[in-house]
């Protein structure tokens, strides 16, 4: 079993590039394999979630070729061959690994084929909810079966079937269940219009639009016109911001540090983890390199003495993978922090409102949980324990990081699943933990296949 052991440290003075950003990675593989030609990408993220949905398109006719590759993990610059939108039957079940987001995309670009197929996960995927697709995607005339142990989990099989476009009010915000139906319309006849109670992450429509789809949005309604071509583009994808906020938080929490993040996704239904840092003191300055598409710059940030802070209800959907880290960040800080409104981190990978609650009280903090969310009172002192990351890849970052503020020795078990989101975390962990500044203790080996 893999772990991370973990000391504090007293100093952090760094610049480096995190990988690319997982959601952009899922979309690029799906919509580079829908396209009219072949696609370059690059900086692709080549965490095992990510390849799972790149090999799930290739199971369907998107052949790809890998042009460069991170050395232990997969590939980070690649040529994907589109279909066209003429997607074939898979020889096999989909595999979609630990993925909730693979899985539902790959749900939503499946349902108005005219083959069946079906899509499954390991244990902690098939316990998580699908009914939220498989609800929409039933209303417009897909024929989902789900087949887990638990009502309304996968396994999923999908049946061939003639999709109609709906107006579709969704009663949760999330950018999956949006994107889900977005790929789903593009299969049927009309306007498919889906309307969202919050503002979520809009990489799928601004990656439509690199692909020459065209949405239209009118307030919190996002509509697609079915029927159109994804058009084969080349595309970079920016560092990954989610990636990224460990680091921030680090930084931001040790007086004196600096820490310049670079070549990071600034889109703005991304970066509310900048605006809660910044409301708890610390110094961050947001360096734009490119505004057209994905936005794409440079964060630098210097720590200061935090203060808590009170996560606002319209944060919460695009901050929503962050919380572990903010939890951490909040235990560390002087005064009150409040995380309401916030159940959906009770159907991720694991429970992480149980799991933050549990694990920070163990290294000392004052924390209460709530059916929603939790308080923290910061300012106690960490002590180092031996925590379980529950195979959750953001328990166990988070979890990384408050090792490094704790007195003793912090062990984090269980660690394998980082790989489903940043491959090369241990990497930038230990050259933190020992205090490297230079890019090139950051760099991570890659091999060229060209």
């Amino acid at each position: 079993m893999s772990e991370f052991r973990v000391k504090a440290i007293t100093k952090l003075h760094a610049e480096f590039s995190v990988p690319g950003d997982k959601s952009m990675s899922h979309r690029a593989a799906i919509l580079g394999g829908l396209s009219n030609g072949t696609c370059t990408i690059r900086n692709f993220l080549p965490s095992e979630d990510c390849v799972n949905t790149l090999n799930a398109m290739q199971a369907l006719g998107a052949r790809h070729e890998v042009l460069d590759e991170l050395s232990g993990y997969g590939p980070i610059h690649l040529c994907i061959h589109g279909q066209s939108m003429k997607l074939r039957a898979p020889a096999a079940p989909i595999d979609c690994g630990n993925s909730g987001t693979g899985m539902r995309l790959l749900a939503g670009l499946l349902a108005g084929q005219t083959f069946s197929s079906e899509l499954f996960g390991d244990a902690s995927l098939s316990s998580r909810p699908m009914g939220r697709i498989t609800v929409p995607l039933g209303e417009m005339g897909a024929t989902i079966e789900t087949r887990g142990e638990n009502p309304g989990c996968a396994p999923l099989l999908i049946h061939a079937a003639k999709l109609s476009p709906i107006i579709y009010d969704m009663p949760v915000a999330s950018a999956q269940v949006k994107s889900a139906v977005l790929l789903a319309g593009l299969f049927a006849e009309g306007k498919t219009t889906v309307i969202q109670p919050a503002e979520t992450r809009d990489h799928t429509e601004r990656m439509l639009a690199s692909f020459r789809v065209s949405t239209r949005r009118e307030g919190n309604a996002i509509s697609i016109y079915g029927g159109q071509m994804p058009e084969s583009c080349d595309f970079t994808v920016p560092g990954d911001i989610s990636s990224a906020a460990f680091w921030l938080v680090a930084a931001a929490a040790l007086p004196g540090s600096r820490l310049l993040i670079k070549d990071v996704g600034l889109n703005p239904t991304r970066t509310a983890i900048l605006k809660v840092l910044s409301r708890m003191g610390a110094h961050m300055t947001e360096i734009l390199h490119n505004s057209t598409g994905e936005p794409i710059g440079n964060i630098e940030i210097h720590g200061a003495p935090l203060t808590g802070t009170t996560i606002l209800i319209e944060e919460v959907p695009n901050l929503i993978d962050e919380i572990p880290v903010i939890a951490v960040a909040a235990a560390l800080a002087q005064g009150r922090t409040v995380i309401r409104n916030a159940k959906e981190l009770r159907v991720k990978e694991t429970d992480r409102i149980s799991t933050v609650v549990d694990n920070l009280r163990a290294m000392g903090a004052d924390i209460e949980e709530f059916d929603d969310g939790m308080e923290i009172i910061g300012g106690n002192p960490l002590h180092g324990v031996e925590i379980d990351s529950f195979g959750d890849h953001r328990i166990a970052m988070a979890f990384a990081i408050a090792g490094l503020f704790a007195e003793g020795e912090t062990v984090i078990k269980n660690t394998q699943c980082v790989n489903t989101s940043y491959p090369g975390f241990a990497h930038h962990l230990d050259a933190i933990r020992h205090h490297r500044s230079q890019a090139s203790d950051f760099e991570l080996p890659t091999i060229s296949l060209a």
